[in-house]
């Protein structure tokens, strides 16, 4: 049977990742509508948010509301607890890459070792067929190469490719993404069909374990004040223009917010952890030709070692793709040269590669290239 983009075993069960949020309650809606036997399963993360009022998707509320939406559904749920899977892969890793003066992709990192790495193995473990989730991506069974392919979701505003890009291959197999067809809207129409619970529920918008008062905050309550240890502002000419306050508190193109006055407009260009300095200077030195990265995944086809490929290129969620060539140069690493400089290329965020509406694959950015290195 085909359905949702690709062939799928009607007879397999289908377990569906519920978050306590519209998009996945509605895929759950969507699976058990489409026929299928359908489980809902919520990560519970057990984190707390000192001085937040905001409801957490991985907290109590979440469960609650996933919990309801099940029983609207009538279908089985069950809660399973990550709390040690999000401390060592996610949490450990975004302060650790903070304080290394890099800017880190949490929602990436989540997708790669918690939703489609423990998660789906502990749905396999427990007799799941499939995984869908609320993703707004598709997963395409490509007849002709005989391959399944991640590809954009129609609706280029909600699109979460960007943050997929770290799925392993062999999971694609057996992983749903009901909502690449759709836009929000018809989403909350199907909300209000099946009578959910969270039809009307906003949508959230933040790093699901960082507070109302930001990952600042965060860090210092995880780690102490030591952590933020003043340095050097240095501008372009190797002068020091000014005292810092902890390189955690900056990333790459940041003008705003720095406490230093020039007499010009400067931008955070490079951040020193060695040294403890940040360096600023003019717009003009944002620019750079290319990049090098690391963690390559990719995710839809394979990349020849040492031949280039021509693709476009997406260095942070939500900007324009531009075209480049990558070069896949072995041990997870890859070169990327821009056709045209580009702005404000950052260690620790994701660069993903696309030929027209698929996902060819990603890596995680370790530094710029400003010239022909």
């Amino acid at each position: 049977m085909k359905q949702f983009n690709r062939p799928i075993d009607k007879s397999k069960k289908v377990y569906v990742a519920m978050s306590g949020g519209v998009d996945s309650s509605v895929v759950a809606g969507m699976m058990k509508d489409a026929g299928y036997d359908v489980v809902g399963v919520t990560m519970c993360f057990s984190i707390t948010h000192p001085n937040s009022s905001k409801p957490s998707c991985c907290g109590v509320d979440g469960i609650q509301d996933a919990k309801r939406a099940a029983q609207i559904l009538d279908i089985p749920h069950y809660v399973l607890d990550f709390a040690k899977d999000i401390n060592d892969y996610i949490i450990d890793d975004f302060t650790k890459e903070y304080l290394s003066g890099r800017t880190p992709n949490p929602c990436a990192r989540c997708n790669q070792h918690l939703k489609f790495g423990t998660l789906y193995q502990k749905v396999k473990a427990l007799g799941g067929g499939y995984l869908a989730t609320g993703h707004y991506a598709k997963i395409h069974y490509n007849e002709a190469l005989d391959r399944y392919e991640m590809k954009k979701a129609e609706d280029q505003r909600k699109c979460q490719s960007y943050f997929l890009y770290s799925m392993k291959k062999d999971v694609l197999a057996d992983t749903i993404f009901p909502l690449g067809d759709l836009t929000k809207n018809e989403v909350r129409e199907l909300a209000h069909k099946y009578n959910l619970n969270v039809a009307d529920k906003p949508e959230s918008q933040d790093i699901c374990f960082v507070p109302d008062s930001g990952y600042k905050e965060f860090i210092r309550q995880r780690l102490g004040d030591q952590v933020f240890v003043p340095g050097n502002f240095v501008n372009e000419n190797g002068d020091v223009v000014g005292q810092h306050q902890g390189i955690v508190n900056y990333t790459i193109g940041q003008r705003d917010k720095l406490g230093i006055a020039l007499g010009r407009p400067v931008y955070v260009n490079r951040i020193d952890k060695l040294n403890n300095t940040v360096y600023v200077g003019p717009k003009e030195l944002l620019y750079a030709k290319g990049l090098v990265a690391d963690g390559f995944n990719p995710v839809s086809m394979e990349f020849p070692v040492n031949e280039p490929v021509e693709c476009s290129i997406r260095i942070r969620y939500n900007s324009p793709e531009f075209e480049g060539t990558v070069i896949n140069t072995g041990n997870g690493k890859v070169r990327v040269n821009f056709k045209e400089p580009q702005k404000s290329v950052t260690p620790g965020q994701s660069v993903v590669f696309y030929h027209n509406d698929v996902v060819l694959g990603g890596a995680t950015i370790d530094k710029p290239l400003h010239s022909a290195e």
